[in-house]
């Protein structure tokens, strides 16, 4: 079997060594819950080689054909069990053990003696296992548990019903992102952090280096090109385990453009960062960054302080064989070619922290992306516990990367279905805003997207009205728009009331057009191609001749599941011809 998603999984924080896990392991379902009492983690107990009976393709997982099992069945407590033998250049080393998801509550055994735990279901953990590993074979063993049917669980999309159903989807249970091992000496990189100041021309880091110790002197050096040509190389002592810099980039200026990134010229500065202790190296990472600025200024939103019309499309990350993970690297890049060639300038990444691939391809091909948090449907305490936690681990995960300029961590009330009367619900919606301001002061904030809004940086708004007539009225000034009421829900909750932020149409369309085997559900269903372009002008036509608009979101780039309103098929065919799509996105398709 090909080791499945062979890429590097963190392209951000990248060593040159690496241990990709994917592939076969052995694999068992729990549903007594039984294996931990019965200590399935012990290497070669009986009753553990008795439960073992399937094999899986880690990281699909058990409900996805390419898992090699393609059970969409409930099964919340699932084990994994893989025997590997490290690599020689390991030996005296650090040993990390990664993985970028596991849904959602995961612990981990090596050679039967519990290494991490971790709750989360859409962000990455490791630990650090060298004094659990011996020579020769070694055991890795996975409990991972699911609660399919608590509705105050984040999951986004994933239905808590036995099968899919309108807008939800197949669950996705376990592994479904890489598991990989690295080396590193005892003085390595933690963790970089990158902002880019295009006002001062100048990149700010915040560098966290693990296990310095007392008596040593450690440096790091920041080696920064760009296109291959050196632009600055910077040396600096580390007196604590998080340091501040300031690096000036001295950029040449085109009318003030230079080397900025933007979806037009999608700039990346390649920067390496190397660790020396006592003057010896001990660590050396790649990395890379993007020097842009996303903003509000005189009540436009700016990009490198420049206004500009969000043009984006919502993208909900599902894939036919894979579910949750993407076949290979190349089908997300592909996904956002598609995005691209189709007009739209942006990807709301819709109740899904993606695989850091996507973003990373976003980076390098220039798509504006709004990162979403997977949302739960019903409130408790608990789940605001689970939720901040979650949310705070994946803004720091994805914080470094240029083409994310906004950040949702609600959507449509999913998790604060009472907002508009429960104080509770409206404080946690206030809180979830402020606290990611706290984490990421440089990016747009929306504390609930579509409506029933708190303090958020934009005024979004979603409407599925396909009347042309309905939408160039509604969206003809700012009053009809704040009071406009789609869905029967007011746009501001909680004493908050409309103050001049920019307006969007974050979520409209959702033509519903039947050209695979799916049956399906949409919000407007189209008879043929022609009449699918027909209604397609009707809502687009609005949303790009809005006076007060500044920017909109398509529903959807791909079907999902029943669910056909997507402008491809959910195998990724376009339901028409791109360039029509692509006309009438850009609005040429009535001008010319």
């Amino acid at each position: 079997m090909q080791q499945p998603r062979p890429e590097y999984p963190r392209p951000q924080f990248v060593r040159e060594e690496w241990f990709n896990l994917n592939g076969a392991w052995e694999f068992a379902f729990d549903d007594a819950s039984s294996g931990e009492r019965e200590r399935w983690y012990i290497p070669g107990g009986d009753s553990a080689e008795a439960a073992f009976t399937h094999t899986i393709n880690v990281p699909f997982c058990f409900q996805s054909p390419l898992s090699g099992i393609g059970d969409p069945s409930i099964h919340d407590t699932v084990w994994y069990r893989k025997k590997m033998t490290l690599p020689a250049s390991y030996l005296g080393k650090r040993v990390l053990l990664h993985f970028g998801a596991v849904d959602y509550r995961a612990s981990v055994w090596v050679n039967g003696q519990l290494a991490m735990t971790h709750e989360g279901g859409h962000v990455p953990f490791e630990g650090d296992i060298t004094d659990l590993l011996k020579h020769g074979e070694n055991h890795i063993v996975v409990k991972a548990e699911d609660f399919s049917r608590d509705k105050r669980l984040p999951r986004g999309k994933q239905f808590w019903e036995d099968q899919s159903r309108m807008i939800w989807y197949t669950r996705t249970t376990g592994i479904w992102q890489t598991v990989w091992m690295e080396a590193v000496e005892a003085t390595h990189l933690k963790r970089v952090w990158l902002t880019p100041d295009i006002d001062r021309d100048e990149i700010q880091l915040r560098i966290g280096v693990q296990g310095r110790a007392h008596g040593t002197e450690v440096s790091v050096k920041a080696v920064i090109t760009f296109q291959g040509e050196h632009v600055t190389t910077e040396t600096f002592q580390i007196n604590h385990d998080l340091e501040s810099r300031s690096i000036g980039l001295n950029d040449f200026h085109d009318h003030g453009m230079g080397r900025l990134w933007s979806p037009e010229t999608p700039n990346l500065y390649d920067v390496e960062f190397i660790v020396f202790v006592d003057g010896v190296e001990t660590d050396r990472v790649k990395s890379y960054f993007g020097m842009r600025k996303i903003s509000i200024e005189h009540g436009k939103i700016c990009l490198n302080n420049r206004p500009i019309v969000m043009k984006m499309v919502l993208d909900q990350g599902y894939f036919p064989d894979g579910i949750l993970t993407a076949p290979t690297d190349e089908a997300i890049r592909r996904d956002v070619e598609l995005t691209k060639a189709i007009g739209f300038n942006g990807s709301r990444k819709h109740q899904k922290v993606e695989d850091p691939r996507f973003l990373y391809w976003c980076d390098k091909l220039g798509v504006l992306v709004w990162g979403e948090m997977a949302n739960a449907y019903d409130y408790s305490a608990q789940y605001a516990q689970r939720f901040a936690q979650e949310w705070q681990e994946a803004i720091l995960r994805d914080y470094n990367h240029p083409c994310i300029v906004a950040w949702v961590p609600l959507n449509e009330s999913w998790g604060v279905p009472n907002i508009l009367i429960d104080r509770r619900q409206q404080h946690h919606a206030q809180a979830m805003y402020y606290m990611t301001k706290s984490f990421d002061e440089h990016r747009l904030v929306i504390s609930n997207d579509g409506w029933e809004h708190m303090k958020s940086d934009l005024c979004t708004i979603h409407d599925y009205e396909w009347r042309e007539e309905v939408l160039t009225e509604r969206y003809s000034t700012a009053q009809n728009a704040v009071h406009s009421m789609p869905a029967n829900r007011r746009i501001h909750v909680g004493g908050i009331s409309y103050a001049g932020e920019p307006i969007l149409l974050s979520e409209f369309g959702g033509i519903s057009f039947r050209k695979s085997h799916w049956e399906g559900w949409g919000y407007s269903g189209a008879a043929d191609e022609e009449d699918f372009l027909k209604r397609l002008t009707a809502v687009m036509r609005p949303a790009l001749c809005s006076p007060v608009l500044q920017g909109f979101c398509y529903t959807q780039l791909t079907d999902v599941e029943q669910e056909i309103n997507g402008l491809l098929t959910y195998d990724r065919v376009p339901k028409v011809p791109l360039e029509q799509i692509r006309a009438i996105v850009e609005g040429t398709a009535w001008t010319s």
